[in-house]
């Protein structure tokens, strides 16, 4: 078994939509980013290339690389997950935070949960807290999401 960790912030955009866990949250600004900015997406996504040692998100995926720019976080997660298989793992399980005022993640979380292990084709658990005001999450700056991962040998 194998573990890896990641954090993953990004500033809000209000001229972008918001695409958080896998899933588009109408009348929210939108998370800046060379991609869609899905930052529970993209911690996945790293907690996993630690724990398997292939690497992180910028290198795998660069900004100087211009098919990025329009990459989904479920399309990141579908990579990742077939470098992680051809890498001669298995993903038992990814544990996920996001860290934010808003949007409120409880009234979407089991599907926001589902999108994301949808995705990835593997368990994924979802969480959310909010910082109660304090810092850059707290005052609505950005969003937040920590991410811890397992992995095994096949």
């Amino acid at each position: 078994m194998r573990t890896g960790i990641s954090l993953d912030v990004h500033p809000l955009d209000q001229s972008r939509p918001l695409w958080l866990a896998g899933l588009h949250w109408p009348d929210h600004a939108g998370l800046s980013g060379h991609s869609d900015g899905d930052v529970a997406a993209h911690v996945v996504a790293e907690a996993l290339l630690s724990a398997t040692g292939l690497g992180d998100l910028g290198t795998i995926f660069g900004v100087a690389d211009p098919t990025n720019e329009a990459i989904t976080g479920a399309q990141i997660l579908q990579q990742v997950a077939k470098l992680v298989f051809d890498a001669g793992f298995k993903i038992e399980n990814v544990a996920v935070q996001v860290i934010c005022q808003s949007p409120k993640i409880s009234t979407r979380r089991l599907e926001a949960q589902a999108a994301l292990t949808a995705a990835l084709g593997a368990q994924v658990s979802l969480t959310a807290t909010s910082t109660d005001g304090l810092g850059f999450t707290g005052r609505g700056e950005g969003i937040a999401a920590i991410a811890s991962a397992l992995v095994s040998y096949r």
